[in-house]
């Protein structure tokens, strides 16, 4: 635990109620036969995760300080300001699965746990410091543990499991594929390649005997990397295999039983119970309020350090707020913008569609941008990726393109 960190805390809020909620749909409509998309998924997002974590070490600096050191102002701001509304509709739609989740479990008044929970969020960023409140977050991935467990509770077919797993189905209608292009922006996300890059950045700041890789001894260098390389292929195989077991759960229980609707995390939870008992429902419940209060300071402090990167401000988790006003002013500005979102009249499940049509739209030009950034020599010096972490990480860039383009085609092409 001790040399895992921001590639675990990325890769588990991967795994936010919003991205439950798209992988319970995949599972309950489609049963089994999209299993494979997670085995699919998981190398490409290793290599985008990778790269992003090699800038932040390497340079010392975040992802957006890069983008506005070496790219036009048009493209940064661009790209920023599409960042924090997708985030802040995340955001919404976060806090409403874990107050759905506090309600099914508890009782009382959803707008209630809206409120606590948005709040709760902040004082936890803004009043504990990044070494302290970094340990908090690593042990709430052990919240993802409950979709682990869930599958022990119920009886799997494990041949058709694997067969499924490695074998994509080759029956695509319109709606396979829109199901595919959600668990494709699900998966790949742009607010996890600014999260996992600060971290980075944020570990050197509290470590006093660290420092930048570029002009580092490579034995250094070459310790570093290594640990990067330990802490994301672990943290993204947690994330996607908490994803592959969200899945299996809700095509073994929902779609076996003939419930193939399933539009929110809170609503797969409450299926659960009839079918598969009062203790799968119990732990259904408790990962959503767990991965939730995970999530959402991932996607507010993604949302700060890409504004202060943006327009220089002094930015660290490990600052007094008074220090950094304007970075945790963003912080708590985007989780209040979420919880204000909850009390409009707004379908939280269309702001989701279209925070996932953001998030999709976005996450190939800073993909592209940064498989340059890591490429040029002048950013990294003697540090740039391997030639085989570069190919992975542009045939990420070019399925998330693809999927990207499906996406249009089926909004295109849907009735009405």
């Amino acid at each position: 635990m001790k040399k895992l960190g921001p590639g675990l805390v990325t890769g588990a809020a991967d795994d936010d109620p919003s991205g439950i909620a798209t992988y319970s749909q995949a599972g309950a409509k489609f049963g089994l036969g999209l299993l494979w998309t997670i085995v699919f998924t998981y190398p490409l997002m290793v290599s985008i995760q990778l790269i992003a974590a090699r800038i932040g070490q390497v340079t010392g600096h975040g992802l957006a300080t890069n983008i506005r050191r070496h790219y036009p102002a048009w493209l940064l701001y661009s790209l920023v300001l599409l960042l924090v509304i997708a985030n802040a509709i995340n955001i919404a739609a976060d806090i409403a699965a874990m107050a759905d989740a506090a309600r099914l479990l508890v009782g009382g008044m959803r707008h209630a746990y809206v409120v606590f929970f948005g709040v709760l969020s902040i004082v936890l960023q803004v009043f504990i410091p990044y070494s302290r409140y970094v340990k908090i977050l690593k042990w709430l991935t052990l919240a993802l543990l409950a979709y682990v467990a869930t599958v022990f509770v119920i009886k799997i077919p494990w041949g058709q499991v694997l067969v499924h797993a490695f074998v994509p189905s080759l029956n695509l209608n319109a709606d396979a594929i829109t199901m595919i292009v959600a668990i494709f922006g699900t998966t790949i996300s742009p607010y996890l390649f600014f999260w996992q890059a600060s971290q980075e950045v944020e570990d050197q700041k509290a470590d006093a005997s660290a420092r930048k890789l570029k002009g580092a001894p490579m034995a250094y260098a070459r310790k570093v990397l290594n640990r990067i390389k330990s802490d994301t292929f672990i943290g993204m195989g947690f994330s996607n295999l908490v994803a592959f077991f969200i899945i299996l759960t809700t095509a073994i229980t929902l779609n076996a039983n003939g419930v193939t609707q399933i539009e929110t995390s809170a609503q797969a939870a409450d299926a659960l119970r009839p079918i598969a008992g009062e203790f799968a429902f119990l732990l259904f419940s408790l990962g959503i309020i767990g991965t939730g209060l995970l999530a959402v300071p991932v996607l507010a402090g993604s949302a700060a350090y890409a504004m202060a990167g943006t327009f220089r401000w002094k930015n660290s988790l490990e600052m007094r707020p008074m220090a950094a006003k304007r970075f945790y002013g963003i912080i708590a500005i985007s989780t209040l913008v979420g919880v204000a979102i909850n009390f409009m009249p707004i379908d939280p499940i269309k702001a989701l569609f279209w925070s996932a049509v953001i998030n999709g739209v976005i996450s190939v030009p800073i993909m592209v941008v940064m498989m340059l950034l890591a490429s040029r020599r002048d950013v990294m010096g003697r540090l740039t990726p391997p030639m085989r972490l570069k190919a992975i990480g542009w045939v990420a860039t070019g399925a998330m393109a693809i999927a990207v383009v499906a996406m249009f085609w089926t909004m295109v092409a849907a009735p009405g």
